[in-house]
């Protein structure tokens, strides 16, 4: 009854023209002599260059978008076939990194909660670590499979309660994922620091800073969406305020553990030069050098890269890199911190 009473008021609004998906823009629905002007798509955003296109209302319907697609956005619908195997190449390459990675992951959690010699607060914080990445994983592929199930799919009308639940699943997985990155690099450098650590009184705030921030952020962000840009399915962030719910606390979740990182850097330099520890300069800077390689996976130092980067700048590297790359990150995680684990090699 709602949904027939919902349709019938819109059809009484907006008599003329209902929403239209023309294969690369969701167009709202407009009355009569309305104009509608949209940005270009950001999936052709290749270039410098960020147009709009407009279509008009008229009394037979949508006219045809004004400029053209390929003036106002230098989409060249000749090379669509590239662009499009371009694409299929990066999902091919993420599916597989998220598979290898959620294989690898769940066999070193079973691991660490097999073993109890293995249970401690370190190895408590990874195996956080790991189911975040777990559920990073597995929301990836519910999202492809809700909205990229059929390649002929109208997106205008994909605005179920499922398809916009997953999406909001997808939000909270990923941003998890960040803070669990955060506090690993918070846990080292308080660990190194700190005289005094009591591991398991922080342990609890790891936990509600890990899980509950994301669930607070992407809380407000989805009643944002709701009243403010309550389009689709969620998947399209054209509204950059309502984004930086969720934008600002990853890049600042990047940036703080940039900093942990270069912190925990110095402090290993002092360590290692000590008269304690030995060695000559060449066997230093190479015990430095493996433990900093060993540090970029666990605190994610690569995402700063493209942390503040415009959206529509070097897109094609942002995705391989982000996508293709970053997907094979839970698999390096899980390879360094249990597999080679020398406590894990000892059981």
């Amino acid at each position: 009854m709602w949904l027939w009473l919902s349709c019938a008021i819109r059809l009484h609004v907006f008599p003329v023209c209902p929403w239209f998906w023309d294969n690369l823009t969701c167009w709202e629905p407009a009355s009569l002599g309305e104009v509608i002007e949209v940005n270009c798509p950001s999936l052709f955003s290749e270039s410098i260059k960020v147009g709009k296109v407009s279509r008009n209302c008229t009394e037979f319907g949508w006219s045809d978008t004004f400029p053209h697609y390929v003036d106002a956005c230098l989409f060249d619908e000749g090379n669509s076939t590239h662009t499009d195997m371009y694409y299929l190449s990066v999902k091919a390459l993420y599916t597989v990194g998220y598979s290898t990675s959620l294989v690898s992951l769940t066999t070193a959690m079973v691991i660490l909660c097999r073993f109890r010699k293995l249970h401690c607060t370190r190895n408590f914080i990874h195996m956080n670590l790991f189911v975040s990445f777990i559920l990073r994983a597995i929301s990836v592929f519910i999202k492809d499979g809700v909205l990229y199930a059929k390649e002929d799919s109208d997106h205008c009308f994909i605005h179920t309660v499922e398809c916009r639940a997953v999406m909001i699943f997808f939000h909270y997985c990923v941003l998890s994922n960040y803070f669990w990155l955060f506090i690993e690099g918070l846990y080292l450098f308080t660990l190194l620091v700190e005289t005094f650590f009591p591991e398991r009184r922080y342990f609890y705030w790891y936990i509600i800073i890990g899980w509950g921030t994301p669930t607070v952020c992407v809380t407000i962000w989805a009643v944002l969406r709701l009243h403010f840009d309550d389009i689709g399915c969620w998947d399209m962030n054209d509204n950059a305020a309502i984004w930086w719910v969720i934008k600002g606390p990853v890049l600042a979740s990047i940036m703080v553990n940039f900093v942990l990182f270069i912190g925990i850097i110095v402090i290993l330099v002092q360590k290692l030069q000590s008269p304690d520890i030995g060695g000559n300069e060449s066997s230093i800077y190479l015990r430095l050098a493996r433990s900093t390689l060993l540090l970029i996976p666990l605190f994610g130092i690569h995402y700063t890269v493209f942390a503040f980067s415009p959206e529509n700048v070097s897109k094609r590297e942002r995705l391989v890199f982000e996508l293709g790359l970053g997907s094979f990150q839970g698999f390096v995680v899980a390879v360094l911190y249990c597999f080679l684990n020398g406590e894990v090699s000892l059981l």
